[in-house]
């Protein structure tokens, strides 16, 4: 009995050490990341491939002296729009993604730190905090081709929330293999004028901003992956609130796009249950 014990103690660390290690950082947001932070928790510790800690960075000046331990984790999801990170903290997380590293970008985590060349170069489009034509093109989608339109203006908007549809752009991409060609994403804003560097991004899936809704008329990337050096970035641009990050599709899309952002691909299967373009669905 007591070695059956033992090697059943063996058998569970070997499956705990075999997990993808995620951090979530959280802590400032325009968006209240203290209720959405725990659904994004619990939607990556579903598949039972991941091992999840949160690193809630302090309020105020005391940001500066925050350092996350980025080099023991595989990949990094941002729930973080707030003050800028110290100059050591932003050293260690660029080293962090240029040399293999994921990171994936919540929502928000993309109007962050404007005045970071690196990290705008990691989530490839940003939006508000000034930004404006210096900071890069906006990404239009012309006859089938995503093209840079560096006309002058804002980046950043979005009108009513609502849902949309969204659209698979790069069906190949191991995000979305096996994914519909569209389907319904639930109640959320839907960022519109996105601009930044722009270098080498992959636009997964994008949704049409109607001008009715206060919205650009445009088809707008929200789900795009971006090389930085020799690590994957996964850009998420929904979820702002509950009803967002209850979507089934939103937590499908989360659990590949953190996968593949950590080891270069996606051994989940698509569920089922996922939704379509005629109705989203909640989360089971």
């Amino acid at each position: 009995m007591k070695l059956l014990a033992l090697l059943s103690l063996v058998t569970l660390s070997a499956s705990a050490a075999d997990k993808i290690k995620v951090l979530i950082v959280d802590g400032q947001n325009n968006h209240d990341w203290r209720k959405t932070t725990p659904v994004l928790k619990q939607i990556l510790e579903e598949p039972g491939i991941f091992s999840v800690d949160v690193d809630t960075a302090p309020g105020g000046g005391a940001v500066a002296t925050w350092s996350p331990k980025f080099s023991e984790y595989a990949v990094v999801v941002s729930n973080y729009n707030g003050a800028l990170w110290s100059p050591e903290t932003q050293e260690k997380f660029e080293k962090f993604v240029s040399e293999g590293g994921g990171f994936v970008s919540i929502h928000a985590a993309d109007n962050s730190f404007p005045e970071w060349k690196a990290y705008n170069e990691m989530i490839g489009l940003g939006g508000w905090g000034g930004r404006n034509e210096k900071s890069g093109p906006y990404m239009r989608l012309r006859d089938g081709k995503w093209t840079m339109d560096t006309t002058p203006g804002a980046g950043g908007s979005h009108g009513a929330q609502h849902e949309f549809v969204m659209t698979t752009r790069a069906p190949e991409h191991p995000i979305m293999a096996g994914l519909p060609a569209a389907w319904m994403h639930r109640q959320d804003e839907l960022y519109n004028r996105l601009r930044g560097p722009a270098k080498n991004v992959t636009v997964l899936a994008s949704a049409m901003s109607p001008k009715e809704k206060g919205g650009s008329g445009e088809e707008e990337p929200l789900l795009m992956a971006i090389p930085y050096g020799k690590g994957r970035v996964f850009h998420n641009a929904l979820g702002h609130g509950m009803e967002a990050v209850h979507c089934q599709g939103f937590a499908v899309t989360l659990q590949r796009g953190v996968e593949w952002a950590a080891t270069g691909k996606v051994t989940q299967k698509v569920p089922a249950d996922f939704p379509d373009d005629k109705a989203s669905k909640s989360r089971p």
